[in-house]
């Protein structure tokens, strides 16, 4: 779990920035027409059901793809108390 939120906070390329964008307006647009107060067509319904799956999924991809030249620091560990201890036990 702290890699992803690793790659989440790292430095993202700028294709896959405008990749984010594009990805967010057409999940927006998306919305809009499914939650829409008025009857539309079942095919437009079901086309902006899939454009809003894909947006979402390009969107998290592209958040979650790093840079080749980055480098962020480790996350300090969850909970430090059910770290594994690698210190030898004296019994």
């Amino acid at each position: 779990m702290q890699q992803i939120w690793q790659r989440a906070q790292a430095p993202t390329p700028l294709f896959f920035k405008r990749l984010r964008s594009l990805a967010l307006a057409l999940s927006a647009i998306a919305t809009a027409i499914l939650t829409a107060p008025v009857s539309l067509p079942p095919l437009v319904v079901t086309v902006a059901g899939y454009v809003l799956t894909a947006g979402t999924v390009a969107g998290a991809i592209s958040q979650l793809t790093v840079a080749a030249d980055a480098t962020t620091p480790p996350l300090p560990p969850d909970n430090p108390a059910t770290e594994p201890n690698n210190q030898a036990v004296d019994e």
